[in-house]
């Protein structure tokens, strides 16, 4: 978590803003307002200083967003999964809070073959909420996509799991 508040403090600008951010975000997940989660994650990666990326291609790939994102919700203390394993796949990140699971698909549309599923639509195909189903828990399947032009999240669906 320490590690996780660093790099916070040093990709964004607003260390001052953190612990609001993070609190409004913990309460909207234990709510089940993905909006808000949305909305939340557009700001944390609107507060990237485009300087990050002057010399650098990291807004090209997945794995970028996903940091972001993991280092993001690591921070509120929440226990997740990275590239969680499943009988037919991984899923790229995996929240639990109490009450509640979340699963979390990233894809960069620009890095996207013609044809291939959306990050939702993955979720779903793959059936990935399987093997949370067991703990009698709402999951909340959530599919965000990037855009290296922005450098922001272009689509952020969700759904019952």
């Amino acid at each position: 978590m320490a590690l996780a508040d660093v790099l916070l403090d040093m990709l964004t600008d607003l260390p001052a803003r953190k612990s609001r951010w993070q609190d409004a975000l913990y309460l909207a997940l234990e709510a089940g307002d993905l909006a808000r989660v949305r909305d939340t994650l557009c700001a944390v990666f609107a507060a990237i200083p485009y300087s990050n990326f002057t010399h650098s291609r990291l807004h090209e790939y997945e794995g970028y967003y996903a940091s972001v994102v993991y280092a993001y919700l690591a921070s509120l203390g929440a226990e997740l999964v990275a590239e969680d394993v499943t009988h037919r796949g991984r899923i790229d990140l995996t929240l639990k809070i109490p009450g509640r699971v979340y699963l979390f698909e990233f894809k960069v549309i620009e890095n996207q073959p013609a044809g291939a599923p959306g990050a939702l639509q993955q979720l779903r195909e793959r059936d990935y909420a399987a093997q949370y189903r067991g703990l009698g828990q709402p999951i909340t399947l959530v599919g965000i996509e990037f855009s290296q032009a922005s450098r922001n999240l272009e689509r952020f669906d969700w759904a019952a799991g």
